[in-house]
């Protein structure tokens, strides 16, 4: 049988304890720009389905756990068509997680969403990096709010391609706004990211991102303390002087870390322990200093992973550090993000993705908050 509103919102008041805030409180803040009292129940419903249906996180089977058919058409215009801000949402979401839990960084995550169709907004078939296959799916990049206690995201960017862009019929069916133009993955990682300082007026962390497969003199050049992962193929300028002879040579980022074994110590982090080495580099296509870091797993062979940063004087633990938080949103997007629907919207339209995947983030951040625990255990809670 479904759920009434107010029954709804006593099981989730039992299931979620968020200390000494409650889920309606959080939920006024967060929805405080929604201008109608219905829109913020309606909020308040989809984030609750988010969290405690089972299975697909559709609109469907949300409005089968609150009130049916005639719900279902409510939840589906208030995603799809309505007219409230997701921006807003999401500003107001990134300040509280500042609040209560300031982030160590921000990280930007690409997220791919698998589709069946070609209707889905965006959708394109392609080879995706991110998983090493061609498949059909949507593109976007999420910035997190990390620490090494949770991570919760608070901004996305839905990468739309040319073939939609450029196509007339495509954009009035997916209602993709005027201003919307076309954006490299590097570009929408940088902007999804500026939009927290610059738009919001957030405090500025160190940005960690993985620039294997994005223009990473674009990601330095718009950005300041960013800690890139880079291919060992980028080309560098060696600008140490403790690489005696080879000041003014460019060679590929594998090759430079290779010349630095001799300088590689150990560097514990989280109890474990790497051997790293960090040497002053530059990007032939952008002045000034960069640090380039290698870490192996072992004494042998070439390094595991490399990364560059403008960040010349933080000490290899603390980049290390920074690092790690990738592996902290890695898991918290399996173990939460995809379990309260983040990838789920089967809608067509480009404001309704953005809608749920901002709603889909408020669960998150609700599960977090109560404990860090997946959506099912909420579920079986209640």
């Amino acid at each position: 049988m479904p759920l009434g509103e107010g029954l709804l919102r006593a099981r989730m008041s039992s299931a979620v304890d968020l200390g000494d805030t409650t889920l309606d409180e959080l939920c006024s803040t967060l929805f405080a720009s929604l201008s109608r009292k219905d829109q913020r129940a309606r909020a308040f419903e989809y984030v609750c389905g988010l969290l405690e249906v089972n299975g697909r996180k559709s609109i469907r089977n949300i409005a089968a756990l609150i009130g049916g058919s005639a719900t279902e058409q409510k939840l589906h215009h208030f995603v799809s068509s309505s007219t409230w801000d997701w921006r807003l949402v999401r500003q107001a979401l990134a300040r509280h997680i500042f609040a209560i839990a300031p982030p160590r960084a921000w990280v930007v995550r690409p997220m791919v969403i698998q589709k069946a169709g070609e209707h889905s907004v965006g959708v394109e078939r392609r080879f995706f990096a991110d998983i090493g296959q061609v498949v059909n799916a949507q593109r976007a990049t999420g910035v997190w709010a990390a620490s090494a206690d949770m991570s919760a995201p608070v901004n996305w960017r839905l990468h739309l391609p040319s073939v939609w862009l450029n196509d007339r019929t495509r954009r009035i069916r997916a209602a993709i706004p005027d201003e919307v133009t076309e954006k490299s993955p590097a570009d929408c990682a940088i902007e999804t990211y500026l939009t927290l300082s610059s738009d919001w007026g957030l405090p500025a962390r160190p940005v960690v991102v993985d620039g294997r497969e994005a223009d990473v003199a674009a990601l330095l050049g718009r950005a300041s303390r960013v800690l890139a992962r880079i291919g060992g193929a980028l080309p560098l300028a060696v600008r140490d002087p403790v690489l005696t002879g080879r000041g003014n040579d460019e060679l590929p980022a594998r090759e430079i870390i290779g010349m630095c074994r001799d300088l590689r110590r150990p560097v514990t982090v989280a109890g474990r322990t790497s051997l790293v080495a960090a040497v002053r580099v530059a990007l032939p296509t952008r002045p000034g200093e960069l640090l380039l870091m290698g870490e192996w797993g072992s004494g042998r062979g070439w390094p595991t992973r490399l990364w560059l940063t403008d960040m010349v004087d933080e000490p290899p633990s603390e980049l290390l550090r920074l690092d790690r938080l990738t592996q902290r949103v890695d898991r918290d997007f399996t173990r939460i993000a995809d379990q309260v629907g983040m990838r789920d919207y089967a809608g067509r339209s480009y404001d309704g993705w953005h809608r749920h995947t901002t709603l889909a983030s408020v669960a998150h951040t609700v599960a977090v908050l109560s404990g860090a625990v997946a959506a099912d255990e909420i579920s079986r809670a209640c």
